[in-house]
C-alpha cells in the first residue's frame, strides 16, 4: 500500500521551510518526515525567491518516490486569489506584484499545487494537528518578520470574498503612527515586526541616559546594536534584563489592541499565538491578555483566552500539506 505523501511549503520573508508530511487520516495525525531550510531572498526579486523554492522542493522529492506524493501545498504571505493560483503584492518581497505561482510550480514539477497564505495555512495546521484542535473558532496570530493573522469559524479558514481576510498585522492602533511597509500609516507590524522591533530597542537603547545601568541586550551583541533581534531580546529578558521586558511587554500590550478590534468585529474569544517573537516568555502572553480584556466589549470579558500555539516553526508545512490530502 502506498503511503499518503504531501510537501508543506511554508515561504516566509526570511526563510523558506519544506516538509514531507505522511498523514494517517483515520488517525487524525500528521508526521513531518523530512524537512528543509533556505533562506527566501526575499529582497532579490521573485526569480530568486523561485530558485531557492525549487531547490528546497528537489532536495525533498529526491529522497521519497513521486508516486507516492498527492501534491505540494504552499503557504505564502500576500494575498492569495480565490481560485488558489495567483499571490498578490507579499509584504517585505521585492519587485513582486501578481504572481501565479501554483501555474510556475505546476509546470516544474507537474503535481497538484495548492496555494494559500500563509498564516492562513498556520491557522490550519493549529486547528488539524495543534493548540487549535477542537476549537470551531478562534483568531491566529503570528508573530516574526511581520504579523500576520489567520480567522478559523466553525473550523475552517475564513478567507472573505477576496481572499485577504485575517490581515491583522495591517490593523491601525494610531492613525497618525508610524509608515509601514504595505503604505499605510500606525499599523501594528510597524510596531513589533521583527525589524521595526529590534529598531526601536536600538534606539531606546541609545537615548539611555548616561547612568542608567547598562542592559544585557548591549552584551549580548557584543556592544554593536546593529545585531539586535527579537531572539536577543528574548534571552536579555529571560536572564531577567528590565529594559528588555519593558520593551516585549510593550509590544504585548500594543498586540493585544489588534487583538482586542478583532474580537470585537467578529465576536471570537480565543486567540493563539504563534510566531519566532511569541516564544518569548509568560509575560508576554500576561501583557496581551490585560490589554486584551482591557478593551473588548463587557460580554466577551470572562470567556478571553490568550494561548500560545503547539507546532512552532512546523504549523504552516502541516496546514499547507493537509490542503493537497
Amino acid at each position: 500500500m502506498k503511503r499518503k505523501l504531501a510537501i508543506g511549503v511554508d515561504i516566509g520573508a526570511t526563510t523558506i521551510k519544506a516538509g514531507v508530511v505522511e498523514f494517517n487520516v483515520h488517525a487524525g495525525k500528521a508526521d513531518l518526515l523530512s524537512q528543509r531550510k533556505v533562506d527566501t531572498l526575499a529582497l532579490n526579486g521573485p526569480d530568486s525567491v523561485k530558485r531557492q523554492l525549487f531547490s528546497v522542493v528537489n532536495e525533498l522529492l529526491s529522497e521519497f518516490k513521486n508516486d507516492e506524493f498527492a501534491g505540494i501545498g504552499i503557504g505564502t504571505p500576500g494575498i492569495v486569489s480565490l481560485d488558489g493560483s495567483i499571490v498578490k503584492n507579499p509584504p517585505n518581497f521585492a519587485d513582486w506584484k501578481e504572481i501565479n505561482l501554483r501555474k510556475i510550480v505546476n509546470d516544474e514539477y507537474k503535481l497538484p499545487v495548492v496555494i494559500e497564505n500563509d498564516a492562513n495555512v498556520a491557522a490550519l495546521g493549529e486547528a488539524k494537528f495543534g493548540a487549535g484542535i477542537g476549537q470551531k473558532d478562534f483568531l491566529f496570530v503570528i508573530w516574526g518578520t511581520g504579523v500576520g493573522g489567520g480567522i478559523i469559524l466553525d473550523g475552517k479558514i475564513y478567507r472573505g470574498p477576496h481572499g485577504g481576510a485575517g490581515e491583522i498585522g495591517h490593523t491601525t492602533i494610531d492613525y497618525k503612527g508610524h509608515l509601514c511597509n504595505c503604505g499605510n500609516r500606525g499599523c501594528i507590524e510597524s510596531y513589533i515586526g521583527q525589524r521595526y522591533l529590534s529598531e526601536r530597542s536600538r534606539l531606546k537603547l541609545q537615548q539611555m541616559p548616561e547612568n542608567t545601568p547598562p542592559s544585557k541586550i548591549i552584551e549580548l551583541v557584543h556592544g554593536n546594536l546593529d545585531l539586535i533581534e527579537p531572539y536577543i531580546i528574548s534571552v536579555a529578558a529571560e536572564q531577567g534584563d528590565s529594559f528588555a521586558k519593558e520593551i516585549l511587554s510593550e509590544a504585548g500590550n500594543l498586540l493585544g489592541v489588534s487583538i482586542a478590534s478583532i474580537f470585537n468585529v467578529l465576536d471570537l474569544r480565543l486567540a493563539i499565538i504563534g510566531g519566532g517573537i511569541s516564544a518569548a516568555g509568560e509575560y508576554v502572553f500576561d501583557e496581551i491578555g490585560k490589554s486584551v480584556q482591557g478593551r473588548v466589549l463587557k460580554s466577551t470579558k470572562p470567556d478571553v483566552r490568550i494561548i500560545p500555539a503547539e507546532l512552532g516553526n512546523t504549523a504552516g508545512m502541516l496546514g499547507t500539506a493537509s490542503l493537497v490530502m
